[in-house]
């Protein structure tokens, strides 16, 4: 049986490393009310009071909506700061000015949301004096589902070694909500949208073919397949002479 509490130690212990070493005085994290940003939100908790979690809704109804009222329960259960700031304004802002200089596609606008909340994470970090933790999981950076430069960026990462089902049975030994586990994952950046619909294949086979390499020929093709065209995403950027 997984021993949870000597791992949580250890990742705490990884977490004040990584503020000792920067000599940052706080974390911050972007509070979306999903599972990935709760387990991150906790365990930054545990190693750091001064943690504070920012809701950032940016015009779709789930961030008005489900994400806002489950970020805010997980965060009053565990103690943890959470501030507000609505990003619909800067986004739709975005989009008009950029719009004059060159004809935005569906996966540019997409992409906006997350790089606004990154924005607004790193203000934050550096006026405060935080460290941006990331939250990213194993299964999603295998695939590259998430944005360059937006929820891809980070100062440092407490949960990028766990799949998918490894975080379930985590926030189910912290007992988080129980609402935050059960609904279906999405960065909830267009209403109606989840992260599996989108890559046409299903976490749990995912994490079947990143734990113990046994999955069907097809959904094995699909997840080569998006490791592949996004293996760009997981290094640095490409410079001369390196």
């Amino acid at each position: 049986m997984r021993d949870f509490a000597a791992e949580t130690e250890k990742r705490i212990a990884f977490i004040q490393d990584c503020l000792k070493n920067s000599s940052a005085s706080g974390i911050v994290f972007g509070n979306s009310g999903g599972k990935d940003a709760a387990l991150v939100g906790v365990l930054c908790k545990l190693a750091c009071e001064n943690t504070v979690g920012i809701i950032m809704p940016c015009q779709t109804k789930r961030n008005y909506g489900s994400d806002m009222a489950d970020g805010k329960l997980f965060a009053e259960q565990f103690n943890i700061e959470t501030r507000i700031v609505d990003l619909t304004s800067q986004k739709l802002q975005a989009i008009e000015s950029l719009s004059e200089i060159s004809k935005l596609n569906e996966g540019a606008i997409t992409n906006i949301a997350p790089r606004l909340r990154m924005m607004t994470l790193y203000a934050i970090a550096a006026s405060e004096n935080r460290l941006v933790a990331g939250t990213g999981n194993r299964s999603e950076i295998y695939m590259g589902y998430f944005t360059k430069w937006g929820d891809g960026a980070y100062d440092f990462n407490p949960i990028a070694d766990l799949t998918v089902t490894e975080i379930y049975e985590y926030l189910k030994y912290l007992k988080v909500p129980a609402n935050i586990i059960e609904k279906a994952p999405s960065g909830g950046l267009r209403d109606g949208q989840t992260d599996e619909e989108d890559m046409g294949i299903s976490y749990t086979a995912i994490d079947q073919y990143l734990l113990s390499g046994k999955v069907s020929e097809k959904d094995r093709q699909i997840i080569e397949d998006f490791h592949t065209r996004s293996e760009h995403k997981r290094k640095l950027p490409i410079v001369y002479g390196r």
